[in-house]
């Protein structure tokens, strides 16, 4: 199985490029790289054109507003690309809990659209950007690549979904696709629902910090741009119709980063509020990267304390990204899901 062909001169397509992660690609692949970079994002809610305020002005730099579910608007942003590196997607496993269906037409019928568009435009890699929640709970051990998938949540079935027709499009149609699955990730810009950027953000407006259930789920953290460096290592190297894990090798339990954030901010436990668990909630999250990290010479660089106590100092310095969010249309999403719940205990956080 071939790498795909690659060259420095390469027009690089990155959907879901004003989101989290994906604007973290977008700025380290920039700054490492001489290729131009096509954006393409449709700005929903997590979508935010200050997280690419380093790039806007760059002439290697282009940004298109559009649906990956639309074919016209991936055509024409597609137009003289050779690769395509595929974050855009819905990710938060409480909003596919209370409506599936725009994970369903995102996640899969937006793949569907960006794979047929890639095989008309001869692109020369497909780099599509997955979650080890595809695999399940793992209470023991740890997940491989050639695992069996074992999906819970309508989000990580979503996910395990897009990856199969991907991985179907190289088997089928030759189309040199490469599927990454990562672990969860934290850092700067991370859109404050998830739990690490709403736990900071409450914990300074002196707010409930919602912890599902008894606290102890584990979850594997790795930085965001940890995350981004494996990617771009995965286009230039990774081998067509392979699997890769990415992960940062951190196990920590919710709880255990409730208290460093609370810890750090000098915020007493008592924000701590345990809340009802919610449904098909996965115990544990373990992958084993010993693909990436042999194959590719990828392993993750950044402490994860230090990379922590960075991202909360960020948090706290840039209370004006942040709060702009939560003035607008997650209010009406936070007040619903999470502070009207919180009084019958039955609230949330994330992951």
């Amino acid at each position: 199985m071939g790498r795909g062909y690659l060259t420095k001169e390469m027009k690089i397509l990155v959907t879901g490029g004003a989101g989290f992660i994906g604007s973290s690609f977008v700025r380290c692949f920039m700054e490492k790289r001489q290729n131009p970079v096509v954006t393409l994002d449709s700005l929903t809610y997590a979508g935010n054109m200050a997280n690419l305020e380093a790039v806007l002005g760059l002439p290697r730099h282009t940004f298109v507003k559009g649906d990956i579910c639309d074919p016209s608007a991936v055509d024409f942003a597609m137009k003289g690309v050779g690769a395509v590196v595929h974050f855009a997607a819905e990710t938060h496993v409480d909003r596919s809990i209370d409506d599936s269906g725009i994970f369903l037409r995102t996640n899969v019928v937006g793949t569907g659209v960006l794979l047929d568009a890639a095989r008309r435009h001869n692109v020369k890699k497909f780099v599509h950007v997955s979650t080890d929640e595809v695999y399940g709970a793992v209470l023991e051990g740890y997940s491989t690549e050639g695992g069996h998938l074992h999906p819970n949540s309508p989000y990580s079935a979503s996910k395990a979904a897009s990856d199969l027709l991907a991985l179907s499009y190289h088997a089928t149609y030759g189309l040199p696709v490469v599927v990454t699955r990562c672990s969860n990730n934290f850092g700067p810009y991370q859109f404050p629902e998830k739990l690490i950027p709403l736990f900071i953000s409450n914990a300074l407006e002196d707010k409930p910090l919602p912890v599902y259930g008894d606290g102890l789920y584990v979850r594997d953290w790795i930085y965001v741009d940890d995350h981004s460096r494996a990617v771009d290592r995965v286009l230039w190297d990774g081998r067509a119709g392979e699997v890769y894990n990415i992960g940062g090798t951190k196990d920590k339990a919710n709880l255990e980063i409730t208290d460093f954030i609370l810890n750090k901010l000098g915020k007493p436990a008592s924000l701590k509020k345990h809340v009802q668990d919610r449904p098909g909630h996965d115990r544990r999250y373990a992958m084993d990267s010993s693909k990436i990290e042999k194959e590719l010479g990828w392993r993750a660089e950044c402490n994860f304390e230090e990379a922590l106590a960075q991202t909360i100092e960020w948090y706290r310095s840039n209370q004006g990204w942040w709060r702009t969010i939560k003035s607008g249309e997650y209010r009406n999403y936070y007040e619903k899901f999470f502070a009207g719940r919180l009084a019958g205990s039955s609230a949330g956080s994330v992951n």
